[in-house]
C-alpha cells in the first residue's frame, strides 16, 4: 500500500523535496530499509515486548525471575513472529531493484563498493537495536503502570516520524522542533535516515554531515540502551511478586 502511495506521488515529481535529492529510487531505498527494520523489530522484540505487561498482571513473570537466566534476554527473546519475514522478503526485493536502478543510472550512476554494503548492514543492526531499546524501556513501565496500551500507542505514533527523510521537518519552526527532538531526544530519525543515506547517496558526492549523523547514531544507540537497561532493572526492583 505505501509503495503504490509513493508511486503515485512520483508521477507527479521527480523529488521528495527541492535539492534533497531523494529522486524515485534513492528514496524506494529509505523506504525499502523502513521495511526490513519494522520486519526485524516485530519479528524479534514485538511479541515479546507486548506479552510482557500480560506476564505482570498474571504472575507468571515470577518464574521467569527465578530462572538462571537474564530476565531482560529471556522476555525480549522469548519467541519469534515469523510472520515478518514476508516484510523482510519484500524490502529486500524493492532495496535489490532501487540499488540496480541508481547504479545503472545512465544520467547519475550510484558508484558503490564492499564497504559500503558493510556499513549498510552495521547500521540496519544499529537501527534495530536502538528501536528495541525505545521498545523495552517502553514495556518496563508495565510494572509501575500495569496495562500501558497507551504507552504502546505512543509508541507507534513516534515510529511514524521516522518513515520519512529528515529533509522534510527543516522547513517550518514546528518542523525544526520536530526534527531536533526525534534526531537528539528521542533519536528515531537516524535508525533508517543513516543506512538509507549511506546507501543510497541523495546527494552525490554526500556532504560531512552525512558521515557526522552516522558517528551520532552509533553514540545514540549505545545511550540508549545503557538506558533502557538501567530503565529496565529499575522497573524489576520495583517489582512485587505476585506471591508475595
Amino acid at each position: 500500500m505505501n509503495l503504490g502511495f509513493f508511486l503515485i506521488i512520483f508521477e507527479h515529481t521527480n523529488m521528495i523535496g527541492p535539492d534533497t535529492g531523494w529522486g524515485r529510487y534513492e528514496f524506494f531505498v529509505f523506504l525499502s530499509t523502513t521495511w526490513i527494520i519494522n520486519s526485524l523489530v516485530q519479528a524479534f522484540f514485538m511479541p515479546n515486548v507486548q506479552e510482557f505487561s500480560e506476564l505482570i498482571r498474571t504472575g507468571n513473570l515470577d518464574f521467569a525471575l527465578v530462572k538462571p537466566i537474564d530476565t531482560q534476554f529471556l522476555i525480549s527473546f522469548g519467541k519469534i513472529e515469523w510472520s515478518s519475514a514476508a516484510n523482510l522478503l519484500m524490502g529486500l526485493g524493492l532495496l535489490t531493484y532501487s540499488v540496480w536502478q541508481l547504479t545503472d543510472s545512465p544520467d547519475r550512476p550510484l558508484h558503490l563498493n564492499p564497504g559500503i554494503f558493510l556499513l549498510y548492514l552495521l547500521y540496519i543492526f544499529l537501527g534495530t537495536g536502538l528501536m528495541y531499546g525505545v521498545m523495552i524501556s517502553l514495556a518496563a513501565t508495565s510494572i509501575w503502570l500495569g496495562r500501558n496500551q497507551t504507552l504502546y500507542n505512543f509508541w507507534f505514533y513516534i515510529t511514524n516520524f521516522y518513515r520519512y527523510p529528515m529533509e522534510i521537518y527543516k522547513n517550518s519552526p514546528w518542523g525544526w522542533s520536530l526534527w531536533g527532538t526525534f534526531t537528539f531526544v528521542i533519536p528515531i530519525l537516524v535508525v533508517v535516515n543513516v543506512p538509507a543515506r549511506l546507501l543510497a547517496q541523495p546527494l552525490r558526492p554526500e556532504p560531512d554531515g552525512t558521515w557526522q549523523l552516522a558517528l551520532f547514531a552509533i553514540f545514540a544507540t549505545g545511550m540508549i540502551l545503557i538506558a533502557s537497561r538501567a530503565c529496565f532493572q529499575l522497573a524489576l526492583r520495583s517489582y512485587r511478586s505476585a506471591s508475595s
